[in-house]
Parts: structure tokens; sequence; C-alpha cells
């Protein structure tokens, strides 16, 4: 993804204060009514990725996996990721809809997935597994975290090239006009996110995990540290103008990252109170 992150920002014009969106087609090509999409391709090259990357650790000797359980994993994932991204959208930004129309909850086409229902979806989809597989949850949740900020990182390079969830009006270098945003430059939060929620975190998880922290610390770490940078990112990033800022100036995103970001740090401080009681 790294090359293409670098394509889109050296495609984009200048002007003498900011950049313009370069106007990128989200649709690649199409076969008859299907349309390959640079957003749904974003996410198989995270999904590839991962999948080497979980068959890789897998590969290790007494790593505790075998690949079939890599491919369950996958699946049960994907599934997770994609249901509770739906309904997580629906339920936290669009809720008045659904009830106006329960059918909403199954027009996909039209858009919408929510990061914070897609993790419920994942924690769902991880204690199915716990039980067929025999392994605690923590242990399991471990092994997972690590790779989700490959497809959080791709989404976001999606979102970008859809020309989407663009950030708030800047004065900065780097600000960008982008299409139907208005006459005013603004940040590209996106690329933020994809920075951030995507490569850092994951460098940040791949260094703890080989630190061999107590069991659940690295999901913990997850936890703090999406919440956290998404937290941030969200006072540059465009709030859903349904729903506008939320009590106390804070948006949605924000609402929902904080019990992230206090489980997050309870797992860890549990989890080395429990080392520590073992020593």
């Amino acid at each position: 993804m790294w090359p293409l992150f670098f394509y889109l920002l050296t495609s984009c014009p200048m002007s003498p204060s900011y950049l313009v969106f370069p106007q990128i087609d989200p649709v690649i090509f199409s076969l008859g009514p299907l349309s390959i999409r640079w957003y749904g391709l974003m996410y198989l090259i995270a999904f590839v990725m991962a999948n080497y990357l979980a068959n890789r650790a897998a590969d290790k000797p007494n790593s505790g996996w075998t690949r079939d359980q890599v491919s369950d994993l996958m699946f049960y994932g994907f599934l997770g990721v994609v249901l509770g991204g739906r309904v997580g959208y629906v339920l936290f930004y669009n809720f008045g809809e659904f009830l106006a129309d329960p059918l909403y909850l199954f027009r996909t086409w039209e858009g919408g997935m929510s990061f914070h229902g897609g993790v419920l979806g994942v924690l769902t989809a991880m204690w199915l597994l716990s039980r067929k597989f025999n392994k605690s949850y923590l242990q399991l949740g471990d092994f997972v975290v690590v790779l989700l900020p490959l497809g959080l990182g791709a989404g976001r390079i999606g979102n970008f090239i859809n020309g989407e969830l663009w950030g708030r009006t800047a004065e900065v270098p780097w600000a960008m006009l982008f299409p139907g945003a208005g006459p005013l430059p603004r940040h590209p939060s996106q690329l933020y996110e994809f920075f951030f929620e995507g490569i850092v975190l994951f460098l940040l998880l791949v260094w703890y995990k080989k630190r061999n922290p107590p069991a659940g610390n690295v999901g913990g770490l997850f936890l703090l540290g999406y919440g956290t940078f998404r937290f941030g990112i969200e006072f540059f990033r465009e709030p859903d103008a349904h729903l506008g800022i939320l009590s106390l100036g804070m948006s949605m995103g924000q609402w929902l990252c904080m019990p992230m970001i206090l489980s997050g740090i309870a797992l860890i401080v549990w989890g080395y109170r429990r080392e520590g009681s073992k020593a």
C-alpha cells in the first residue's frame, strides 16, 4: 500500500496554498453489472497480507496454531468485520433511518460501515472461535489484533480514493480541496488515520508482542492505541453532517473511543497485576 500512498500524494495538483484532490475514478474497471472498486481492492490486499502474516506466525515452532485454524480465523473475522461494521453503522450513526425503514440495514450498496461496530463483530467472532479451538479468549485476541491495523489502513486509503470522510477546513500547506466538500481546503484526515491507525499502530503492536507481555495485554494496547489515535484525529475530521458535535464538544467517534481507551488501560493494568501475583 505504500507505493499507492505516495502516488496519491504526488499526483495531487497544487495551488499556491493547498493541494487539489486527484480525480481518481473509484471504479477500477467494470465487467457487465459488476464493478471492481479501489475500496474493495484495498480490503482484499489487507486480507491477503493478514492471511500471510497469520500463517507465517502459525508455522513457527510451538506457536500453538495451525493453518486450518488460521483459515477459520480469517473467515470468521471477515464476517465479524462486515456484519458488525454494518450493524454498528446503522445503530450508532443512522438509527433513526433504520427505525423508519428497517430494510435500510440490508442496503449495503448505499455505503456505511462503522469501525467500532466491526470491533464488536470481531470480538463476537473471537468468542465463538475460542470455544471451537479450546483457547483462552485473551490468547486468541492477542493473536488477532496485531492484524487489524492492516485492514484499518487499507480502509482509510479506500476512503481517500473515494473522496469521502474528509477533514475539517484547514489552512495548513497540505490541506486539500475535496470535490463535494465546499470551496475551502480541508485536512486529508483519511491519510492521518492511515498513518497512525494503520502503520504506527501495527508497528507498535508487533514491537510489544515480541516483548512477551501478559496474556490480553496486546489486545489492551490495541484498544488503547486505536482509541487514542482515533480520538485525536477526530479533532481534524469533519463530524457526520446529521450528527455534528455531541455533548461536551465531542463527536460520536470520540464518544465511541472512550470505552475502548478505558478498556485498554484496564486490560493492561489487570494483565501486569495478574502476572505479578504469580511471581
